[in-house]
């Protein structure tokens, strides 16, 4: 197999495109993945056969490719123990969850501030098994896109 450029270019060009795509749905946002769409699916499709290019460019052998992988699996595993070890470090590479509603109520600017519809929130709800608002002792956009929800402690 004959690779079109030295195998330490698929290396750097591999942890760059990681490390620039990690930095880019981080400013984008928590909501960006957490619940995949059809458009989701869409845009991850056609981001990862754009960076393709990125990383193997004219280069279509299957070394070229496998030699690119290898630091993106690499830098991810070292980015996760690096995470479970330094806590400031996990809050700037996940972010940190956001208050969405809290006794039976939304929270002035919350969803908005979330790119999240009121339709959207109250499906969450009723995929944790909540009806009403009312029900929800706190509500709360993860870090990772997810929504979580505490649901008010009945007395029987």
């Amino acid at each position: 197999m004959h690779l079109s450029d030295p195998w330490w270019v698929y290396v750097l060009r591999g942890a760059g495109v990681y490390l620039c795509l990690l930095i880019v749905l981080r400013l984008i946002g928590k909501r960006a993945f957490g619940d995949m769409t059809t458009f989701d699916i869409v845009v991850l499709m056609l981001v990862g056969s754009t960076l393709r290019i990125a990383i193997t460019g004219e280069d279509k052998s299957p070394l070229s490719a496998v030699i690119g992988v290898i630091p993106i699996f690499l830098l991810d595993k070292a980015m996760g123990w690096a995470c479970a070890r330094w806590p400031w470090l996990e809050r700037v590479v996940e972010g940190k969850d956001s208050l969405l509603a809290r006794g039976g109520q939304i929270l002035d600017g919350a969803l908005r501030r979330h790119d999240m519809s009121e339709a959207a929130f109250r499906r969450a709800l009723r995929e944790k098994g909540v009806r009403d608002i009312g029900d929800a002792a706190e509500v709360r956009l993860e870090a990772n896109g997810k929504v979580s929800v505490l649901k008010v402690a009945r007395r029987e």
